[in-house]
């Protein structure tokens, strides 16, 4: 079908009615089968009470008892709906799932409410949108059927397949096949679908690729509408072509997201930094065909030295800042204190003339360089006449960092990626925040440590100037963690013999306190890694809030890297529409202008700074759920790189198999412990069934399995020795075995702690 119930639902915001033919024209239906498709979907969503149907059009009913979520299903058959509000998970059994799948967008309804320790349940009433519309399986034959048998084991339907494709099951050992669903499973009919094409799984570098777009459902070849860009008008734009610009590379790959460029300079009061952004915002049509697709996009994806680029090659090529040429740019001045904090700001559409680039290879050489030299170093010979600006930049990072850490709960984690060939570029991390809520300490010599900490302040401008404005901007925000979760976290480092206390309040200190606690201990990594995940995922809001990880606790809106980011886009947007066409003054009777562009305004204003219809667009999308639909495009490109690295890791450990090898504890379940292998921090699962010498339990609080006659234990961050039995790279499952000591027979027998114990 070519529309989900969700671009339907999307077309009827609001309390007005929509007619049946306005419906087909927003939703592009065109043939008779199309628009009876459309039909049948309005007499169904009636049924079930989301819309309602009169002469005057089609209208939906604000069902408040109907909740929008994701599902999120587990290997062992535990399903659960993730609600875009962030509110509590709710579960869903078996029977009650009406055929959704893992990955689909549903409407839940609540049967039964949560408790202090359990979650509330419910049933899928409506599948909104289908995640899965193809799969990677592997063809089998049961009885007289021909079935597709999904690799995801979160899906447990299989799916019929004709008998033309019974051919694939003879190459199953060496290929996958992508199977596209031409029906998904409604009443008692099964799925069904056929055999798009065979993948291998023994092809090396660019078959993994394949095999990661094909999972993840990614079509790698982009916007396929005309592509007709804007030309920046030169009206308003400020020259700043005599300002000394240096642009900081973050990236290698030839398709990698464009970067920003910036500019220092010495004021009375302390540090004007310039930043200068990629202007996508003017070369787009708020609205238009590829502005929209940008929307479903979401989000670049690096996966490992590959780039899913989020804006068409033209639009980025015409974006991107370029040395040595005149560039149109968007810009703001930022008036730092000399402890970092931000003064002023004004904002301004801008000609830049770049004067130079720092890459990884330049920065190394500058980071280490003697200032002394004669010489200058081959990969400084382009940046010898701006030295003295970097080295004030160097400063004023460093200072920026200072300060963002001495929030306290900002948090940088020694967490870095493995520094395997295939995951270079992705381990290079993003400069700006996607969800993680933390920062993986990054290399020294690396230009993306520097951006990260220098187009913050630029993006806390923009968060205040919307806020102050009350403009509908996408806003970061990230709450502190849980004081109880901290809480957890530091009694399980005190029982692992990390000396550490509670405060005086009771509680556990600041997040970034513990981080740093924890990397003077033998158990650094294994203790960061519980730390990474109590921290509070970011999320876009159109309500501004605060953002523990940038340091602002008033409104932090992105908008530096329009090519990594959706968000990014719109607030450009936005932004270039406030520059442009917002009225400086209540009418043309009043000869006194307000500076919109600064903080010099804010107070001032007492009039509608944009139209009814100038607003109009930014509205509507907000009200269709423009923020929950780019957090949703957030974690999935979280998946996909998390997968990409998992893969590699994969890749790596197949190289491994039986060999032994040291490795520490890096999580401990009822069913066995986790064992982390350096350098490539590959994990593999040692199953309690493994364990001859004696029966195991559990224990939660402490994160430890402990032996009932031996007393043997196995901790979070012990270190083991285990052999590599087994790797499914498909599936990323590393089976390992412990190769256990002799028992000292002189031990002191643990004292039971008084939990419960499970085997």
């Amino acid at each position: 079908m070519k529309f989900s119930v969700a671009n339907l639902l999307e077309q009827l915001q609001g309390e007005s009615a929509v007619s049946v033919q306005e419906l087909e024209k927003k939703l592009a239906l065109k043939t008779v089968k199309e628009k009876h498709y459309l039909e049948l979907a309005l007499q169904a969503l009636e049924r079930v009470g989301l819309l309602s149907q009169a002469e005057q059009g089609v209208s939906r009913i604000n069902n408040e008892t109907l909740i929008e979520a994701r599902l999120r299903c587990s290997s062992k058959g535990f399903c659960f709906a993730l609600r875009d509000d962030g509110a509590d998970d709710i579960y869903i059994r078996d029977h009650q799932l009406n055929h959704a799948w893992n990955g689909d967008r549903v409407l839940v309804k609540v049967t039964r409410e949560g408790g202090r320790r359990r979650s509330p349940e419910g049933g899928v009433q409506c599948i909104l949108e289908r995640a899965n519309t193809t799969v990677l399986a592997q063809v089998e034959r049961l009885d007289a059927q021909l079935l597709a048998v999904a690799l995801d084991d979160r899906l447990n339907a299989a799916i019929q397949l004709d008998e033309v494709d019974a051919e694939h099951i003879e190459r199953a050992a060496e290929a996958l096949v992508e199977v596209e669903l031409d029906r998904f499973p409604v009443g008692q009919f099964p799925a069904q679908g056929h055999v798009r094409r065979s993948l291998s799984i023994m092809g090396g570098g660019s078959a993994d690729l394949e095999l990661l777009l094909a999972r993840h459902r990614l079509n790698a070849a982009g916007f396929s509408g005309r592509i007709t860009l804007k030309t920046p008008t030169a009206a308003g734009r400020e020259d700043l072509t005599e300002l000394p610009t240096i642009l900081l590379q973050g990236w290698a790959a030839e398709n990698s997201p464009a970067s920003v460029a910036v500019s220092i300079e010495t004021t009375s009061t302390g540090t004007r930094l310039w930043l200068h952004g990629p202007d996508v915002a003017e070369r787009l049509s708020l609205d238009g065909p590829m502005e929209r697709w940008l929307r479903q996009q979401g989000e670049a994806i690096c996966i490992g030295n590959d780039w899913l680029a989020l804006l068409p090659a033209p639009l980025q090529e015409a974006a991107a800042l370029v040395v040595g040429k005149e560039n149109s740019a968007l810009s703001v001045s930022l008036d730092l204190s000399p402890e970092g904090e931000l003064l002023h700001y004004h904002f301004c559409r801008s000609s830049v003339l770049l004067d130079a680039a720092l890459d990884s290879k330049s920065m190394e050489a500058f980071i280490n360089r003697k200032p002394k030299a004669r010489t200058t170093p081959v990969a400084l010979k382009a940046l010898k006449e701006y030295l003295p600006l970097l080295e004030k930049l160097q400063t004023l990072v460093l200072v920026l960092r200072q300060q963002r850490l001495a929030a306290g709960a900002s948090l940088d984690l020694d967490l870095p990626l493995p520094p395997l060939e295939s995951l270079k570029e992705q381990a290079q991390g993003l400069p700006d925040q996607r969800r993680s809520g933390w920062f993986a300490s990054g290399a020294a010599n690396a230009p993306i440590t520097w951006l990260r900490e220098l187009v913050r302040p630029a993006e806390q401008a923009l968060g205040r100037h919307f806020a102050a404005l009350e403009l509908p901007g996408l806003f970061l925000n990230q709450s502190a963690p849980d004081p109880a979760d901290l809480n957890d976290l530091l009694k399980l480092a005190v029982g692992l013999d990390v000396p550490l206390e509670l405060g005086a309040d009771g509680n556990a200190p600041a997040a970034a306190a513990l981080a740093e606690a924890f990397l003077g201990t033998e158990r650094a990594r294994v203790l960061q890694q519980q730390l990474r995940e109590a921290i509070k995922p970011v999320q876009l809001s159109a309500v501004p809030q605060e953002n523990a990880l940038a340091a602002e606790p008033l409104a932090y809106a992105p908008w530096c890297f329009a090519s990594l980011h959706y968000s990014a886009i719109w607030n450009q947007l936005l932004l270039v529409s406030l520059l442009t066409e917002a009225k400086d003054r209540p009418s043309v009777r009043h000869k006194t202008r307000i500076d919109l562009s600064s903080d010099s305004c804010h107070g001032q204003i007492e009039w509608a700074l944009l139209t009814a219809s100038q607003l109009a667009p930014f509205q509507e999308a907000m009200a269709n759920g423009l923020p929950n639909r780019l957090n949703g495009r957030s974690r999935f490109a979280d998946e996909v790189e998390a997968d990409a690295l998992a893969l590699a890791r994969a890749r790596q450990a197949q190289t491994l198999v039986g060999q032994t090898l040291a490795g520490v504890i890096s999580g401990i379940q009822s069913y066995g412990f986790f064992v982390e292998l350096p350098p490539t921090q590959v994990e593999g699962l040692v199953h309690v069934s493994s364990l001859k010498d004696d029966w195991y339990e559990y224990r939660s609080r402490q994160h430890r399995l402990v032996g009932r006659k031996n007393r043997r234990t196995y901790k979070l961050g012990d270190p083991v020795e285990v052999e590599v039995l087994k790797v499914d790279v498909l599936r990323h499952q590393i089976d390992l075995a412990v190769i256990q000591p002799e028992i000292d027979h002189s031990f002191q027998p643990l004292e039971d702690e008084g939990e419960d114990e499970e085997s």
